[in-house]
């Protein structure tokens, strides 16, 4: 390729390690649909000829056939999977494949396609969020009246629906998608006929070749064209906030499913036994979601650490982008891809959610409420429900079962009716505001959530 200023060729060992063809091969439809568009407007700018960009348009698009079929296998000993088309082409058709790299060099070349896979992948993302958003949505929808005990520090806090506790991660993947999307814009322009960095003499039409490959426009400064890989390290953030959510609902599955707990079950074939331990079921696919986070992490701080000392234009240390972005896309395709099943096929255990909710106090909030709405100053209500919960401790007893006239030897302000406005129930369905736990807020929540999928 670089003939004519080398006096000898590159060792074979230097080949290798130069060599990117083993992952960028995956973008052999991208590196074709980009030359495609490359030769067209070649054509029609009268730079190369008709009969070249018939025999160019011919010659793609047997190797794109031959490629998808198998009948031809990427020869890996190639550069890079733009030589090895390149090299296939001109083997076809001659010196008309020669010409199609005429006011093009890799370097916009590779910038080009890399945009137009992760664009595709984005959105197949997308739809797999929307899935899962969708099957979280559903389990939401089954249990708007399952209660259960809702946690601050790992503590059992305040009463809830097992609904809305779902729903909170229905609004972090919506988050998610949104993300994507906005990354997916500001990535949808092109940097074709940039060239190395400087931009070429020969008459272009960028604007065409964008529109033509679906972009918005052209980058409108040819060394940050081909110099810019922004759009990796945003994608891997927001891969890496994606995993965050994961990892988060693995957690809570890894112990909602453990026996300590025992609020959902999941399905056989999204668990493993032990080897020696006949009675175990464990939760390896969301063990092992939380435990590829961290490798999505580090793909970003890679790729971040690759880009932070680079010269503008183009380095050959961008060439580590793609391993990165490509590993951290693949991860979070097969994490989503195993979540949304495991989710649709768990089972809440509602009555152990319902058990777990009757001890540990957590109408205690509702009792001081209770009080304040009588009169009493909160601070004064807090102070007076602290020592009647302390009491019940000491007697082993929960507030649903303190003695009226125990409650009473506390505050004059306490009746009868302190049993109902106590009861999980009461609870959960009096609050009002919107974003509660309350079962109208829940509804709301489901609505917006279905919303904003479709």
């Amino acid at each position: 390729m670089w003939a004519g200023r080398f006096l000898k060729k590159s060792e074979e060992i230097a080949d290798e390690f130069n060599s990117s063809i083993r992952f960028d091969k995956i973008m052999f439809e991208e590196d074709i649909r980009g030359s495609l568009a490359h030769a067209a407007m070649l054509g029609r700018q009268g730079i190369i000829s008709a009969a070249d960009v018939e025999a160019i348009t011919a010659g793609l698009g047997e190797i794109l056939s031959d490629l998808k079929s198998g009948a031809l296998v990427v020869d890996e000993k190639a550069e890079d999977i733009h030589m090895f088309i390149e090299a296939e082409l001109t083997k076809r058709i001659g010196d008309a494949g020669k010409r199609l790299h005429t006011a093009r060099s890799r370097n916009d070349q590779v910038a080009v396609d890399l945009r137009l896979y992760l664009r595709g992948k984005t959105e197949g993302l997308i739809d797999l969020l929307k899935a899962l958003t969708r099957a979280v949505l559903e389990q939401a929808k089954a249990n708007v009246h399952t209660i259960m005990p809702g946690y601050t520090h790992l503590q059992r806090a305040q009463p809830i629906t097992f609904a809305q506790h779902l729903l909170a991660y229905c609004m972090m993947f919506l988050r998610d998608i949104g993300r994507l999307q906005d990354a997916a814009q500001r990535m949808n322009f092109s940097p074709l006929g940039s060239c190395a960095l400087a931009g070429t003499t020969y008459p272009l039409d960028r604007d065409g070749v964008a529109k033509e490959l679906g972009f918005d426009g052209v980058c409108m400064n040819s060394i940050d064209g081909v110099s810019d890989r922004d759009y990796c390290v945003e994608l891997e953030s927001c891969f890496s906030l994606i995993m965050t959510h994961l990892s988060r609902f693995s957690e809570e599955i890894i112990l909602w499913s453990s026996w300590e707990f025992k609020f959902v079950e999941l399905d056989d074939g999204y668990t493993t036994g032990s080897s020696i331990m006949p009675q175990k079921k464990n939760p390896d696919m969301a063990e092992l979601v939380r435990g590829k986070t961290g490798r999505v992490y580090g793909d970003l701080m890679a790729t971040l650490t690759m880009l932070k000392g680079l010269p503008l234009a183009y380095n050959k240390d961008m060439q580590e982008d793609k391993e990165a972005v490509f590993d951290a896309l693949e991860t979070v395709e097969k994490c989503l891809g195993i979540f949304i099943p495991m989710v649709q096929t768990m089972t809440p255990i509602k009555e152990n959610m319902y058990a777990a909710a009757k001890k540990g106090f957590i109408n205690a909030t509702d009792l001081a409420d209770y009080l304040t709405k009588k009169g009493m100053p909160f601070r004064m209500a807090y102070k007076t429900v602290g020592a009647i919960v302390a009491e019940c401790i000491q007697k082993g007893i929960t507030l649903d079962e303190m003695p009226l006239a125990d409650y009473q030897g506390k505050s004059e302000l306490f009746a009868g009716d302190v049993y109902e406005a106590i009861a999980l129930e009461t609870c959960v369905g009096k609050r009002i505001s919107k974003g509660s736990t309350g079962y109208a807020s829940v509804e709301e929540q489901i609505a917006f959530v279905e919303e904003k999928l479709a």
